[in-house]
């Protein structure tokens, strides 16, 4: 964070290096509240041998898309590259709608709004016309980041659990949510 400030970087740039320190955070503290007990309890029994895990399991971890740390993950046994290809082409025709809904629908309204006086009418109806492509791309950066770019990472990578976010989009109530996500870990 204190870098990407002292670097003046865009603010697109430094919401990506966030999300991605906020990524690494959370995955490394998944990997401590995974293997901090099993070292502990094998202190406790004083084995010879602390069931530390290996680097190439951290690795992969690190590139996989989940927050759960494991010793070993459901895999694959080949890669389906034209899958592979197929979602990152679904990534770009994402990116290119995007840019379509915003240069059709966002910015002539906003430049029109900067050479009228400010009232309350013009500021409610930029509003209004807002929400539905705000909406558009929400819908887009979801398709496209959680389901497009995480099963092409996951493909190529041969990770088999695919249940990114089936448990919250299915349940009724936080209790059955926790649950389901219980389920696939």
């Amino acid at each position: 964070l204190f870098r990407s400030a002292q670097n003046s970087l865009p603010p697109a740039s430094r919401f990506i290096v966030i999300l991605e320190q906020v990524r690494l955070i959370m995955k490394a503290h998944s990997f401590v509240r995974e293997n901090v007990p099993r070292v502990w309890s094998s202190t406790k029994e004083k084995t010879s041998v602390a069931p530390v895990p290996q680097v190439t399991n951290y690795l992969y971890f690190l590139f996989a898309p989940t927050l759960i740390y494991r010793d070993c993950y459901p895999r694959n046994p080949t890669i389906r590259w034209g899958y592979v290809a197929t979602k990152f082409a679904q990534v770009l025709g994402c990116l290119f709608y995007a840019y379509y809904v915003f240069m059709r629908l966002c910015i002539p309204l906003f430049r029109n709004i900067s050479q009228e006086p400010f009232n309350l009418r013009v500021m409610v109806l930029c509003i209004f016309n807002s929400i539905l492509p705000g909406v558009l791309i929400f819908f887009l950066a979801f398709f496209a980041f959680l389901h497009c770019w995480l099963n092409a990472f996951a493909e190529m990578l041969r990770f088999a659990d695919r249940m990114f976010y089936s448990a919250w989009c299915t349940s009724t109530s936080f209790a059955n949510y926790y649950r389901k996500s219980e389920e696939h870990t």
